[in-house]
């Protein structure tokens, strides 16, 4: 099974500011498109941003100007800045590849935005 490992979600007051990291094997990282998806209560999973290894970069509507994605390939890492940060961005966020891979799919990190 493919492990990615998400951290960096917390909670954070409307307007606030994360950074979410995750890792993933070497051999998937440089080989693939990595993403960021997230899943809210009571909705289906979202792709929320995504960047190829070429720099092209693909971001859901609703966070354009506001989350940036970025990944190290020394340390086989992707990140999402993620700033002014409102309620409706409350959701457990994933990383995976783009396509998701089905055996990708790990426990996430919680984003909560509330005051």
């Amino acid at each position: 099974q493919v492990q990615f490992v998400e951290s960096g979600g917390g909670l954070v007051q409307p307007g606030g500011s994360l950074t979410l990291s995750c890792a993933a094997s070497g051999s998937i990282f440089s080989r693939n498109i990595m993403a960021w998806y997230r899943q809210a209560p009571g909705k289906q999973r979202e792709l929320v941003a995504a960047k190829a290894r070429n720099g092209d970069t693909n971001l859901h509507e609703t966070v354009k100007g506001r989350f940036a994605i970025s990944r190290d390939g020394a340390k086989n890492t992707v990140y999402l800045q993620m700033n002014s940060l409102k309620p409706e961005d409350t959701a457990v966020y994933y990383c995976n590849t783009l396509p998701a891979r089905r055996d990708g799919w790990g426990q996430g990190t919680q984003v909560t935005v509330s005051s």
